[in-house]
């Protein structure tokens, strides 16, 4: 009887019934209303579920942040690489350095080179005299008949000549100083008289001519006075002219002797 007149005041609040046995979530309240026992997890269910998603999708996402970004001492610095591969390289430029040190005396020994060989490495460069070479090769051999062996050599060979050097001196110095200086450097070097004495007589018959185009670069005027002429004449004399042409140029005379 309860329970029928419990449907009905179902029935009249709304409720369907489905026909079976009906069991009523909720008693009847004091002022006739239906009262539902529900949990009290079920109003914050949703939310306590979604809580730990959005919780945790920072977290996940800090995670990851911290995965990506590391320590800057963990991250190669690039400034400091170059210097490591510096250090390096002049590290091991020490260490050559060092073996090359620790070598024995045999080990750093080169071939040494023969005297004909020098000699010839001297003649490729310039003309050689007789006696300039013969000194130059001194130093590197104690036998005094091989050497003038090897000279009468190279002479047969064609390598050397004292009319050649003769006449690469006069090539490299006849426009600048005069007679007197090209014959004391021939004389200096050992060339033979006869050789001294072609080349002096050569030079002679252009003396004048060199003696005023070396005045008319550095001067190009007659002297003044007494102190210019003195001034000139020293110049001249310096540059290994013959007095007799200095007198010449600064009277103003020309080849032929005559005046201006």
């Amino acid at each position: 009887m309860r329970s029928s007149s419990r449907d009905a005041q179902a029935g009249d609040r709304g409720f369907a019934h489905s026909g079976g046995d009906y069991s009523s979530p909720a008693g009847i309240g004091d002022d006739g209303g239906a009262v539902f026992e529900v949990p009290f997890e079920a109003f914050f269910g949703a939310q306590g579920e979604a809580s730990p998603n959005a919780r945790s999708e920072p977290s996940s996402k800090a995670a990851s942040g911290s995965r990506s970004r590391r320590p800057p001492m963990d991250e190669p610095d690039e400034a400091t690489t170059p210097q490591a591969d510096t250090y390096e390289r002049s590290s091991t430029t020490r260490a050559a350095r060092a073996r090359a040190r620790d070598k024995s005396p045999a080990e750093k020994q080169r071939p040494e080179r023969s005297l004909k060989g020098r000699a010839l490495g001297y003649l490729s460069r310039r003309e050689y005299s007789r006696a300039e070479l013969s000194r130059k090769l001194m130093p590197y051999t104690d036998d005094a008949d091989a050497l003038e062996a090897l000279l009468d050599s190279l002479e047969r060979e064609g390598w050397l000549s004292d009319a050649r050097f003769a006449e690469s001196v006069v090539h490299r110095r006849a426009a600048r100083v005069g007679a007197g200086r090209i014959v004391s450097e021939l004389k200096r070097h050992a060339v033979g008289d006869a050789l001294i004495e072609e080349v002096s007589t050569h030079l002679r018959e252009t003396e004048l001519v060199r003696a005023r185009a070396v005045w008319q670069k550095k001067y190009g005027q007659l002297p003044e006075t007494p102190a210019e002429r003195a001034r000139q004449a020293r110049f001249l004399a310096a540059r290994g002219f013959s007095m007799s042409i200095i007198g010449k140029i600064l009277k103003g005379l020309e080849e032929d002797g005559s005046g201006n």
